[in-house]
């Protein structure tokens, strides 16, 4: 992939990460609530809204990943194998690390 698109996609999905972070931290949060209480539904909302958070800060984590493989010119190789990551699924999924068969592989074991 060329490193001028990889670089494109990787900020925009920095943007998009971020975005989200920010907006869940934007969100009030009612502590206090016990399951059964009235506004207990606000406590599974700030519980699936932490989930979210953590879900975004691996995502966070990986795009960091790809950012430094873009910067030691190894992006698009598989961390596993070194083949090459097919643009397709780059553009659609630009942090990835393996190829699908891998990634399928992975998710067997």
């Amino acid at each position: 992939m060329d490193p001028d698109r990889a670089r494109q996609l990787l900020e925009r999905e920095r943007e998009r990460i971020e975005r989200a972070l920010a907006d869940l931290d934007r969100e009030p949060a009612d502590a206090g609530d016990e399951p059964g209480e009235d506004g207990s539904e606000d406590l599974y909302q700030k519980e699936f809204d932490e989930g979210r958070a953590a879900d975004l800060r691996e995502e966070l984590e990986a795009l960091e990943r790809a950012e430094a493989r873009l910067a030691a010119g190894t992006y698009g190789l598989s961390v596993e194998s070194g083949m090459p990551i097919p643009d397709e699924r780059l553009e659609s999924l630009p942090t990835a690390e393996r190829t699908v068969e891998e990634a399928q592989a992975d998710d067997r074991a």
